[in-house]
């Protein structure tokens, strides 16, 4: 059984649900509003299909996440977020080390980038995850501790999140407000930024 999984799980369908309405609010003054609704509704399906991966091999638990996210979430972020997890689980071994969870999460965000034809720096969840998987792989490389890995990493999308307010949006619904994007967060980099913390609260032990 896949119990650290199931866990961290258990804590980003609790985040999602907690900042949904935050979630919503964001992307109603920059998209179509349903950000927050679209992301609970995904991973509320990850929390009831959990019978269907938690024995699952750790890859294969994965994407099962991921096409559960693909089939339930509606809108762009289903698609990008359920291509990470898919990405990200074809890569994982059963027991990954540092550098494969760094190669994993590198796939998956490769994965994103080439879904939405997009890259960081246009106001999407790659200016959370772009920057995020540079330092994971730069933290295992240069041999920092977990702790200290894992505050990095939530520094870092963070400060990926924060990043996204001066930009202009390129891409998506947002980019059609041209101008009148600037000064808002992106949501979707928000709720990687919401996953991000989560996921390593959860693997620091954080209560």
């Amino acid at each position: 059984m896949n119990t650290q999984l199931a866990e961290l799980m258990d804590r980003a369908v609790a985040t999602i649900s907690e900042h949904a309405q935050e979630l919503t609010e964001l992307d109603q003054a920059i998209g179509d509003g349903d950000h927050g609704l679209n992301m609970q509704r995904g991973f509320d399906a990850i929390a009831t299909s959990r019978d269907e991966w938690r024995d699952l091999a750790l890859g294969a638990a994965v994407r099962k996440i991921g096409m559960t996210l693909v089939m339930k979430v509606g809108g762009a972020s289903g698609a990008l977020y359920g291509s990470f997890f898919m990405a990200l689980g074809q890569q994982l071994p059963d027991s990954p080390s540092g550098a494969d969870l760094a190669a994993a999460v590198a796939a998956g965000v490769d994965s994103v980038r080439q879904r939405g034809r997009s890259e960081a720096g246009e106001k999407t969840m790659l200016d959370v995850l772009v920057p995020v998987s540079q330092t994971l792989r730069s933290g295992v490389s240069d041999g920092h501790d977990r702790w200290t890995l894992l505050t990095e990493l939530v520094n870092t999308a963070a400060a990926g999140l924060e990043a996204t307010r001066p930009m202009r949006a390129t891409k998506g619904r947002a980019s059609y407000l041209g101008e009148r994007s600037i000064d808002h967060l992106d949501p979707g980099a928000m709720s990687s930024y919401l996953l991000v913390k989560a996921v390593c609260e959860g693997l620091g032990g954080a209560s």
